[in-house]
């Protein structure tokens, strides 16, 4: 059966044509992603596609067409979603960001694909009372596109990470329904997803390493069965004040444990906080490396995760190696769209193209 070609824009590493690819039916022609060396990541990960680093306001569309030199048809992306962010200022149409989604659409109108899937923050459907909901529902439209769009829990698709957000899905002459959520399923939890990992103290680690303990779920199994080594299992080096403050932190807990003088200042309401091993992880964040900016620190050792244990709670494969220094890594997991999450949005478009 003939594979559907598909480009993903705003790409980051590539997480969401990662999920796509998992099915067998999509073969990833392309990625176009701002920063360079996370290009260059995601050009190692996906070894078929052809990568384009650059802004997407000025590469030449053409050029890009004719590169690929194929037709296309599926673009999927999730424009840069600060500016909808809780986490940010919620500037909504005063912030330029916001509006990057217009290029999403320039790339649909030139390459006329039969899907496109957008991926963002939950908040995207809110933000300034749904102006820019009721902006890409309309140029969707414009282009003869019918489309779902809702608020998915990637908990709820065999992620161990509580991750809300917004997807659309649009189809040509179709409507294409966003996976169902069945919250009675048993949830993958942190330590179903890392408990076979090395325990690895501050500062220890390598880029490759050997698997020292055998995997202890089926999780586990099913992210190491195509690789030999580990890679990424690195844990960042703290600062003594820092790991003296996790100490005092019993497994699982957070900062009510630390005494006044070792609270710091924070706009996130977890920091200093352990991650629960039965239940699955909060949102990974782009400083999952920093113990005091969320729930991000290992369940009972004195430091934060480290990058493969992001990865395993993003879903991602241990064959998916993350390249580049400590800091861009790190963007490249907590940016990340978990595969897991993308493979069952994949599977609904298979669906209707199996109809």
């Amino acid at each position: 059966m003939k594979k559907l070609n598909l480009l993903e824009l705003f790409a980051g590493v590539g997480g969401l044509s990662l999920g796509f690819e998992q099915t067998g039916r999509f073969n990833v022609v392309g990625g176009l992603e701002l920063d360079k060396a996370i290009a260059e990541s995601f050009g190692k990960n996906h070894k078929s596609a052809k990568v384009f680093a650059g802004d997407i306001c000025k590469l030449d569309i053409k050029a890009v067409a004719d590169s690929l030199n194929t037709t296309v048809d599926i673009i999927v992306g999730g424009p840069p979603c600060q500016g909808f962010s809780t986490r940010g200022k919620c500037l909504g149409k005063e912030d330029m960001r916001n509006f990057l989604f217009k290029e999403f659409f320039r790339y649909t109108k030139y390459f006329n694909p039969r899907y496109f899937v957008i991926e963002n923050v939950a908040a995207i459907l809110g933000t300034a009372d749904g102006f820019f909901l009721k902006l890409i529902l309309q140029e969707a439209e414009k282009q003869g596109y019918k489309v779902r769009y809702g608020v998915l829990d990637s908990r709820y698709f065999g992620v161990p990470q509580t991750r809300r957000r917004a997807v659309f899905i649009g189809a040509k002459d179709k409507y294409v329904e966003l996976p169902k959520m069945d919250t009675n399923t048993k949830q993958v939890s942190v330590w179903d997803a890392i408990s076979d990992l090395a325990y690895l103290e501050s500062g220890e680690g390598d880029f490759i390493s050997e698997y020292r303990n055998a995997a202890q779920s089926d999780y586990q199994k099913e992210l190491r069965k195509n690789s030999k080594k580990l890679y990424n299992h690195v844990a960042t080096k703290h600062s003594d004040v820092a790991i003296y403050r996790l100490s005092l932190i019993p497994p699982e807990k957070g900062k009510e444990f630390l005494p006044k003088e070792h609270l710091t200042k924070s706009t996130f309401g977890g920091t200093w906080g352990r991650l629960e091993k039965g239940k699955p992880s909060p949102t990974i964040v782009t400083r999952f490396d920093t113990p005091s900016n969320g729930r991000n620190n290992h369940p009972f050792l004195n430091r934060s995760i480290t990058p493969r244990e992001a990865a395993r709670i993003q879903s991602f494969p241990d064959e998916f190696v993350f390249y580049g220094n400590k800091s861009s890594i790190i963007k490249q997991i907590g940016n990340a769209v978990p595969p897991r999450l993308a493979n069952a949005i994949a599977q609904e478009i298979i669906k209707a193209e199996d109809e």
